[in-house]
C-alpha cells in the first residue's frame, strides 16, 4: 500500500513539472477562442489544475524538507 501511494505521489509530482506549461497554454488559448459552456470542460481544466497545483505543493514540501 505504502509503495503505491509513493507511485501515486511520484505520478502527481511528474505530472506537475513536465506538463504544467502545456496544460495552462492549451487552456488559456482554449478561453479566449472559447467559452466554458459545456460542464465536462470545466471540469477537465479544474481538474488539470488542481493537479498541477498538487504536485507543486508536495514538490514545495519535499524541497523544505530536503533543506533542513
Amino acid at each position: 500500500m505504502k509503495e503505491l501511494i509513493r507511485l501515486l505521489r511520484y505520478l502527481v509530482v511528474w505530472i506537475s513539472q513536465n506538463l504544467s506549461i502545456p496544460f495552462w497554454v492549451v487552456g488559456h488559448v482554449h478561453l479566449t477562442m472559447n467559452v466554458y459552456s459545456d460542464l465536462n470542460e470545466l471540469l477537465a481544466s479544474i481538474g488539470m489544475n488542481l493537479i498541477v497545483l498538487t504536485g507543486f505543493i508536495i514538490s514545495y514540501i519535499d524541497e523544505r524538507k530536503n533543506k533542513n
